[in-house]
């Protein structure tokens, strides 16, 4: 969930910024088969599980699985499972704080201080110089929070697996840092801050207004805000992480995502989340405004990423052309997709779970990932 530098976490439970990909096949050239095979190619690199699914913009689609769904049984993993898609909540929470925006209720240029009068302050952190937008945006220099509670071990892990965590106390952990400069730095603590301001503005829980806003909208039957619930709901992969290069894995399917609140604790399914980005990209969401307001980026070069809106990402393609995306992880899974710029076209991936021997065993599956997503969108041979 955390940061999105796209990487494969191994000592912390984070989100990252793909790195850049090489090559590419036609949209038209990549197939079904092609699609199988990279899904196992990803297991036999060390990747657990893997679901993945492809919508075409004739809205053909297709689905592939690799690995497994539980270590112990083997049992099969399914193409329906369910999964934490982690930071993918924040292009959720960014939709409902821009719906606000457009019905008058609030002003991306709001300051926080307004609407959390106190919270953001002491140590240098000032909610009067922070507006909306700059929560929305990772340009408010606070702290990320998750950088002092995630877990770095399987000891550590279990300690904390089943504490409930408030937005306040999340919130209150970065206030012990002083802010950086304000330049673009991805902070799970903006996006707590965005849920908080949700509720002060409607009254609700940020989860009742994305699921009056979005999932009921939609028809996500398989989308939910968990709350305090510890499970999964059926069917599903057991999560994994690997703490360390060549360690053993822990099982961190059952924990509690209230330490990921309005960041990253959404369930979902890889059918549910294209739809809401399909949705989101080609307009049914937001009217015209707030969706340009979401994807005017924040430029800079890290990987295949190239700018960060409100809530999105926008990224390189091999080909030259570009997608928008979220992505996240949360413990054990790891949620990677890409979407074309109206949302017509769309590759969702769910791993749970990735092994190595060495750091370069994870920078290959990364490397992996990135490929299936580029060969999918690639709109030119090459």
């Amino acid at each position: 969930m955390h940061s999105r530098t796209r990487r494969f976490v191994v000592a912390t439970v984070a989100a990252g910024v793909l790195a850049a990909s090489t090559g590419a096949a036609a949209v038209d050239e990549y197939s079904r088969a092609d699609f199988r095979r990279d899904l196992a190619a990803l297991s036999a690199a060390g990747v657990v599980g893997v679901q993945g699914r492809v919508i075409s913009a004739d809205g053909r689609q297709w689905t592939a699985v690799g690995g497994v769904a539980d270590t112990r049984t083997e049992r099969a993993v399914s193409a329906r499972g369910h999964y934490r898609i982690g930071s993918n909540t924040k292009t959720f929470v960014a939709v409902v704080v821009l719906q606000l925006a457009a019905e008058g209720r609030l002003g991306l240029d709001d300051s926080v201080e307004k609407w959390l009068p106190g919270v953001v302050r002491g140590n240098g952190n000032d909610g009067r110089k922070i507006t909306v937008r700059q929560l929305l945006q990772h340009t408010s220099g606070l702290y990320d929070y998750m950088a002092d509670i995630a877990p770095g071990d399987a000891e550590s892990f279990e300690r904390e697996r089943l504490r409930r965590h408030t937005p306040e106390e999340l919130v209150a952990v970065a206030m012990r840092h002083a802010p950086g400069n304000g330049a673009w730095s991805y902070s799970n603590t903006n996006y707590v801050l965005a849920g908080m301001i949700i509720k002060r503005v409607t009254g609700r829980e940020w989860g009742e207004e994305v699921g009056r806003r979005i999932i009921g909208p939609l028809g996500l039957k398989d989308t939910r805000v968990p709350g305090d619930e510890t499970g999964m709901p059926r069917p599903y992969a057991r999560a994994y992480q690997q703490w360390r290069p060549g360690g053993p894995l822990t099982d961190v399917t059952v924990h509690s995502p209230t330490s990921y609140a309005s960041a990253g604790s959404m369930i979902s399914t890889t059918a549910d989340l294209s739809r809401f980005f399909r949705a989101l990209l080609g307009g049914r969401l937001l009217k015209p405004a707030q969706l340009a307001q979401m994807k005017k980026t924040v430029t800079f070069s890290n990987g295949v990423a190239i700018g960060y809106g409100l809530g999105l990402y926008r990224n390189k393609l091999s080909c030259g052309g570009e997608y928008w995306a979220h992505g996240g992880n949360t413990a054990g899974y790891i949620s990677r997709e890409g979407f074309s710029a109206d949302g017509r076209r769309s590759v969702a991936l769910s791993l749970s779970g990735a092994a190595g021997r060495r750091v370069e065993d994870y920078q290959k599956m990364q490397a992996m990932t990135d490929q299936v997503i580029d060969d999918v969108l690639c709109d030119v041979p090459a």
